[in-house]
């Protein structure tokens, strides 16, 4: 199955979660860590923010986490919702809600986050800033199987540089 994760900031309540009634007892900073261990099993996260719950609500915290991906959100939410994930109480988790009539403007990633989310989808951590110009090529009807033609398949590297300025 085909799985379409952008090269942009996730803006969309699909792929974000709000997690509540955590406990009051350890520091917002040890439950980002904890909740950053639980739920990037499930997949890449962009972000995860823990915030103390309103005076009139009791002691405690809320958090949000948002996912590149819509389906890792969703697979979290599912195995996470009402489990005792580290702390004595079960936490209740919920996907957040897209509101169509709004439209966001797309942000692209910075180059670290773009890095990032190519080495944790491509499994690849060796990825270079130059740019290789890929030369055309055609396989003509020689005979050849598709193999044998992609084997005469090269790359012509060119360095491009931004101009000098005085």
């Amino acid at each position: 199955m085909l799985h379409f994760v952008p090269f942009a900031v996730p803006f969309g309540g699909d792929e974000s979660l709000l997690v509540w009634e955590l406990s009051s007892r350890p520091t917002a900073e040890a439950l980002q860590r904890s909740l950053f261990t639980v739920f990037s099993r499930f997949g890449l996260l962009y972000l995860v923010r823990v915030f103390p719950n309103a005076t009139v609500a009791s002691s405690g915290f809320f958090a949000i986490i948002k996912f590149y991906s819509a389906r890792d959100a969703h697979r979290a939410q599912k195995a996470c919702n009402q489990k005792q994930l580290f702390q004595t109480s079960p936490v209740k988790v919920r996907l957040g809600t897209r509101h169509k009539a709004v439209q966001h403007n797309t942000l692209a990633l910075n180059s670290s986050r773009c890095q990032e989310l190519a080495n944790y989808y491509f499994g690849f951590h060796g990825w270079s800033k130059r740019i290789i110009k890929v030369s055309y090529f055609s396989c003509q009807p020689c005979g050849q199987r598709e193999e044998e033609c992609l084997s005469d398949f090269s790359f012509q590297e060119e360095v491009f540089r931004l101009p000098e300025l005085d």
